[in-house]
């Protein structure tokens, strides 16, 4: 670390939003010459921070220093002037101009009344070369490579005398080649003393670029570290808020107990004639998830288990056909299959509830009925209509098989609480008769009564034969209801365990990539 004193300084930092406490007292400290990660899971007020600290949210109390001095833009553009500039994960430039004119755009050098096109491409050139890239500054930027764009960006940025470069998850649609290749770039503006702010979830690539990692969890500040110092199994505690030693026991007493009555039932799950429901072979999507496989027989619970950014959904959405594969196969019943939509899918026996609950689960302004019966209607179609009296005895059957605390099937689903809403989107499904079920996150954001109250259906509709994919970033839940866990990691399925393996460490050692 060159310098004593930062260049960026955040203290005590609070913002609050209608109903959530979005950051409280949080500290961030950033230096020239570094490369520093902010980790943390789902809500852990990674973009609040980045957000305040550039403008585009004011925080409710605390102070921010830049060099020394406080500092308080009320805007990104009020940011950029003092000199912090952002490069999002969507390119931010015109795609239809040339590479010069993304660079210069509305800082064009002028000459007699009229662009110096002549100085304003070999000023780009200049300026890309100091990030070793040679390409024809006078190409539209849509003929070149996502990362090709992401250099121009963060070119522009350099042109503007930036003191702090943030990068917002800028591999997540970059190959290994592009990503090394961003990498030789930041480390280049590293040692030239920039100081840059790197936002990724992929675990193995901020051990490859950082210097220095803070870490968030539910909008605190758990610490910061120098990145060689600290293991990524201790990173990984760190970020779910727990610390290493409460992991530090072996499968003994209860942890012993647990692993074998989930070892007994995955055993009556998979008797030898255990119906295999789904199965994928070599299933991928470039730039989503890497090609994996993976087998549900009928009863199982199938756990997937990551941190944030690790594939969970998006394997999940290729299974329920919400994204096309571009490789590999997936059978249902034993028949290869495509599932080129989530209405095909949902004709082969396969049920999806999506984690954004409010934007792509509930209708809020119709009934708890309606939002039951949708699913249902749209597999019969529109000429096979439900009547009400069918409607109201499948919903109100579902409301009492899954307890859902309403007085009637009628109300409105926006007046009940988060777990309750939860169970209609389950419910939703179930009248479809499914055979196959994919849970993303049913579990979040209610309280721990309402989960144990879903985890205890999920294990009962495994135990009447349903074939389950269970996704949660609580491990613990995980191994509660899960048969197996597949653990996936920076976008690809990195393996699979259960019995004994099947523990909060195991998962954790697995992705930090240790035994």
């Amino acid at each position: 670390m060159p310098d004593i004193a930062p260049i960026v300084e955040m203290k005590r930092i609070n913002k609050v939003f209608p109903g959530v406490r979005a950051l409280s007292d949080v500290n961030f400290r950033l230096f020239k010459g570094e490369v520093h990660a902010i980790m943390g899971q789902n809500g852990a007020g990674k973009s609040t921070l980045v957000k305040v600290l550039t403008g585009v949210y004011k925080q409710d109390s605390g102070e921010m220093l830049l060099e020394g001095r406080p500092i308080r833009p009320d805007s990104p553009l009020a940011a950029q002037k003092l000199g912090i500039n952002t490069v999002y994960q969507e390119v931010n430039l015109c795609l239809n101009l040339s590479v010069a004119e993304n660079i210069f755009i509305g800082r064009e050098p002028m000459k007699l009344g009229s662009i110096d096109w002549k100085t304003m491409n070999r000023k780009a050139a200049e300026v890309l070369l100091r990030l070793n890239i040679k390409i024809d500054v006078t190409r539209t930027l849509s003929s070149y490579s996502i990362a090709i764009q992401q250099m121009v960006a963060i070119a522009r940025v350099l042109d503007s005398s930036a003191k702090v470069l943030i990068l917002d998850e800028p591999t997540s649609s970059l190959d290994e080649g592009e990503v090394e290749q961003l990498f030789k770039v930041i480390r280049k503006l590293r040692d030239e003393g920039l100081a840059i702010l790197f936002i990724t979830h992929f675990l193995d690539q901020t051990y490859q670029i950082s210097d220095r990692i803070t870490v968030l969890k539910n909008g605190t500040f758990v610490g910061e570290y120098m990145t060689e110092k600290l293991p990524k199994l201790e990173l990984i505690a760190k970020m779910l808020g727990k610390e290493l030693s409460e992991f530090n026991y072996s499968a003994t007493g209860e942890a012993k107990r647990d692993a074998k009555r989930d070892a007994e039932r995955a055993a009556a799950a998979h008797g030898s004639s255990a119906e295999t429901m789904l199965r994928a072979e070599g299933l991928g999507r470039h730039g989503s998830i890497a090609p994996f496989d993976l087998d549900l027989h009928k009863g199982d619970v199938l756990g997937l288990a990551g941190l944030l950014g690790s594939g969970r959904t998006e394997m999940a959405r290729l299974l329920f056909g919400i994204d096309s594969a571009d490789r590999g196969d997936i059978l249902v019943k034993g028949k290869k299959t495509t599932l080129g939509s989530p209405h095909s899918a949902m004709m082969k026996g396969l049920g999806f509830c999506s984690e954004d609950r409010k934007n792509e689960g509930i209708f809020a302004e119709l009934s708890i009925r309606e939002n039951i019966i949708l699913a249902l209607q749209a597999k019969r179609g529109a000429f096979r209509y439900l009547t009400k009296g069918k409607q109201l005895e499948i919903a109100d059957k579902l409301i009492k098989d899954l307890a859902i605390k309403t007085p009637n099937s009628d109300n409105e689903i926006r007046q009940l609480s988060g777990g309750n809403q939860q169970k209609v989107m389950l419910a939703r499904w179930l009248a479809t008769d499914p055979s196959i079920l994919i849970l993303d996150e049913p579990t979040r954001g209610i309280d721990v009564g309402a989960k144990l109250e879903i985890m205890e259906q999920i294990l009962n509709l495994s135990r009447e034969g349903l074939g389950v994919i269970f996704i949660s970033s609580e491990f613990e839940e995980v191994i509660r209801c899960s048969t197996r866990v597949a653990v996936l990691k920076d976008k690809a399925k990195v393996a699979e365990l259960q019995g004994e393996d099947m523990t909060e460490r195991g998962i954790m050692q697995t992705i930090a990539g240790g035994k």
